[in-house]
């Protein structure tokens, strides 16, 4: 008997719904040698407002891990939401697989749209992405949320059992689920209160709808980021970071939270002369009973949080400007 309902598809739609009904219009950019962008952009920007861009993790698509967060943020800021390169509909036909190269896609995919300068939120592997578009272009990066993102994880740290995985393989084949088990597995790793007892046709029907698309290019994607990774050579940015994770995250563990935190303070105490401004610019916030998908699973407050970094801090410089 043939397939006549999809349960992922007609939550697909609803978040098209919901991102239309905010003021985003779905637009695709060509970059011109080969690669192709999408991303949900203001109808209307407003002039008065900053921009502010959300990268997502991997997973089905940017609609699925942003809806939440669109209308607190929208007050204040012209939001841009891009599927990276391979998720969603945004491909390319070169080689690169950096989040180098997808950080450079992003920036000249803003610049098209022209947006000149931006804060920025990522969230896991759009954390590596977002902290690599700090690094590049520090004159259009202004702020920067990293949520979950394992930026300063070495290789080792595989071999040494930081991770509940045993190795790349492993990893790839859990982050690019194509069988329910793999599917389960992702979430019971991604959620402190993960779902009892899901049906394997809703996993099965998630997976041909959201997980069949670009398999290998992302796998790929996954071996570039770990690959001969050093933290102690990562880039340094010196942007105002806030730094944001789950209490419970099993897939980047709370060790590289620490990691990044210790990393990011002793560059601003290397590049500042006055340093009692330090706490403003460089914070962590730890959501207890949150796994690796807070933004998911404690939305409301994953929000709060960021609306403390982004949208008060906009109400300060404006102070600032008036007095």
């Amino acid at each position: 008997m043939a397939k006549c309902f999809s349960f992922t598809a007609s939550r697909d739609w609803c978040y098209r719904y919901t991102f239309t009904a905010a003021g985003l219009q779905s637009t695709t950019t060509d970059l011109g040698d080969g690669t192709t962008l999408h991303c949900w952009a203001p109808r209307g920007p407003k002039p008065e407002k900053p921009a502010l861009l959300l990268i997502h993790g991997f997973g089905a698509n940017c609609m699925w891990q942003w809806s939440e967060q669109l209308r607190p943020l929208l007050a204040c800021y012209n939001i841009y939401v891009p599927d990276l390169l391979f998720f969603g509909e945004s491909v390319t036909t070169r080689p690169e697989r950096s989040e180098s190269f997808q950080a450079q896609c992003l920036m000249r995919l803003m610049e098209s749209m022209g947006v000149r300068t931006m804060s920025l939120v990522g969230i896991s592997y759009g954390g590596f992405v977002g902290y690599s578009m700090a690094v590049q272009f520090p004159e259009a990066v202004e702020r920067v949320v990293l949520c979950c993102t394992g930026v300063c994880l070495k290789e080792k740290d595989l071999e040494e059992g930081l991770f509940p995985v045993r190795d790349l393989g492993e990893a790839a084949e859990i982050l690019t689920p194509q069988t329910p088990e793999k599917l389960r597995a992702l979430v019971k790793l991604s959620f402190y209160r993960p779902p009892r007892a899901v049906p394997s046709c809703f996993l099965s029907d998630f997976i041909d709808v959201m997980c069949t698309d670009h398999v290998e290019e992302k796998r790929e994607l996954i071996n570039s980021i770990l690959k001969d990774r050093k933290h102690l050579e990562l880039p340094k940015i010196t942007q105002p970071t806030l730094i944001i994770w789950g209490e419970q995250d099993q897939i980047f563990p709370l060790e590289l939270a620490h990691r990044l935190k210790r990393f990011v303070w002793n560059v601003w105490m290397d590049c500042q002369k006055i340093c009692r401004h330090l706490e403003e610019n460089a914070q962590m916030v730890v959501i207890k009973h949150a796994g690796h998908a807070l933004n998911l699973e404690k939305s409301k407050e994953f929000c709060k949080h960021l609306k403390a970094f982004l949208i008060d801090s906009l109400h300060q410089d404006k102070s600032r400007k008036v007095e």
